[in-house]
């Protein structure tokens, strides 16, 4: 069974960039055919898609946060990387990596709160 595994800081000042990071096992970001993602969930809000990284390295953002989004991976780890620049207090969450699948998002972490504030 594939399990993703979300880490990082919990605390992030304004201005500054987010940085989470999401350790697979039970499959492999390059072998198993699949978008690897990560979503978001502000308090009180709906959950919004933020952008995912293919099995072949391609990748693709939310038009809303395109600007400010980086996703890599290091296929030696395993892992794939959330980047936010820039970041505001509206970036606080709830941030998810999920597997996306035949356009629908299948196994998820559970979850990891990020607050954005000095």
């Amino acid at each position: 069974q594939v399990q993703l595994q979300e880490s990082g800081p919990g605390l992030v000042k304004p201005s500054q960039r987010l940085s989470l990071t999401c350790t697979v096992s039970g499959g492999s970001i390059t072998t198993d055919y699949y978008s690897w993602s990560w979503i978001r969930q502000p308090p009180g809000k709906e959950l919004e898609w933020i952008g995912y990284i293919t099995y072949s390295g391609s990748t693709y953002y939310s038009p809303s946060l395109k600007s400010r989004t980086s996703i890599s991976r290091d296929t030696s780890k395993n892992q794939f990387t959330l980047q936010l620049s820039s970041v505001t207090p509206e970036d606080t969450a709830v941030y998810y990596c999920a597997i996306l699948k035949a356009g629908l998002f299948d196994s998820w972490g559970q979850g990891t709160q990020v607050t954005v504030s000095s």
